[in-house]
């Protein structure tokens, strides 16, 4: 890991690229992307270079890349953010553009209804507000900068100044759901990230991230989950999991898709219900874990379902999930009801406390 990655794991630990394809994430327009298209700003990786490679344009870039402005004004991108969500922090990476990297650069944001169509966006007379104002860029490099915005945003525009490339954008932020957008009686998964949950800690990650368990769809392939190396000692694996709500657990689910001679042997889960919990790797075991869901076998490359017994739905705000004696799981789903209505007040109080 470069300097770079460091600095941006350091300062964006905990958050959600919001603007990933990953989650959701979309690039609606670029008013010019002659020499690479806008959707590689929101791709895997830091982007590519194949020097051999040319289009009938040009030099073929792993990244979005307007052509040489020779008019006055500047280029720029609209995203829709994939889990709409408070804003942090934003990576404008320009890995491997040397000569051909914007000088300048700013963001702004907006909140848009999901209905709007492309053409109104452009035409509307929205309310962009800047996040990031005009700051210098680097060639070949993750520019990284920190955002104080304190809103819910759905959507943002990354302006360069005046063209050139950019390979890739985070958006390091914290998902903020609609609450009010969900009935109390509705099942929903508790802890996915669209609906703000969080994988705390992990025992050990070392082939595959915690943070894989709670992504939107299924795995691509096995590095696309939380796996563990072999145990050669005592014990077992295990994750801890905060809830983006208290909520009633009535179904789990565990996904071991591509994990085949490496999938555990059991799983069970646990919960408590603490609202106010800060729990961490050194302090988890201080706290009364109480049975969610018994020892259960798992079988390799299989979508397991489990039913939760009433007198153990909860309601609870975290969960210890836990696998013997090792190996991967590539998803996690704790479907249930929230376990009250959230109103519209409560919603903006929740995505204060996220400031704190």
């Amino acid at each position: 890991m470069d300097k770079a990655n460091l600095l941006e794991a350091a300062a964006f630990t905990g958050t959600v690229d919001l603007a990933s394809e990953r989650v959701g994430g979309k690039v609606l327009y670029a008013n010019d992307e002659f020499f690479a298209e806008k959707e590689n700003l929101i791709k895997p990786g830091r982007g590519v270079f194949i020097a051999e490679k040319y289009t009938e344009r040009g030099k073929w870039m792993d990244g979005w890349e307007s052509r040489r402005k020779r008019v006055p004004g500047h280029d720029y991108a609209v995203l829709k953010l994939g889990i709409p969500g408070q804003v942090h922090g934003v990576d404008i990476d320009t890995n491997h553009f040397l000569g051909n990297n914007p000088a300048y650069a700013s963001v702004e944001a907006a909140v848009i209804q999901n209905e709007t169509l492309v053409g109104d966006i452009l035409d509307a007379k929205f309310n962009w507000t800047e996040i990031l104002p005009k700051v210098a860029l680097k060639p070949g490099s993750q520019n990284i900068f920190a955002v104080a915005s304190k809103e819910r945003w759905t959507h943002l525009r990354l302006n360069i100044y005046p063209d050139g490339g950019v390979a890739r954008f985070r958006v390091h932020g914290e998902p903020v759901p609609d609450w009010t957008r969900i009935n109390n009686h509705e099942e929903i998964d508790l802890v996915s990230i669209e609906h703000g949950g969080k994988v705390i800690c992990a025992s050990d990650m070392f082939f595959g991230n915690k943070d894989n368990l709670i992504m939107p769809g299924r795995s691509v392939n096995m590095g696309d989950g939380w796996e563990t190396k072999r145990r050669r000692g005592p014990g077992n694996d295990w994750t801890i999991l905060k809830m983006g709500q208290q909520g009633y657990i009535k179904k789990v689910e565990v996904d071991t898709n591509h994990f085949k001679g490496n999938y555990p042997d059991t799983c069970w889960l646990e919960g408590i219900n603490a609202p106010e919990a800060e729990i961490s790797l050194l302090n988890w075991n201080q706290f009364e874990w109480q049975p969610i869901l018994p020892s259960s076998k798992l079988q390799a490359h299989h979508q397991h379902h489990f039913a939760v017994a009433d007198d153990k739905a909860g309601p609870w705000t975290h969960a210890r999930f836990s696998i013997a004696p090792d190996g991967g799981v590539s998803r996690l789903r704790l479907f249930g009801m929230l376990s009250a209505k959230i109103t519209l007040k409560e919603e903006a109080k929740s995505g204060a406390q996220l400031l704190k």
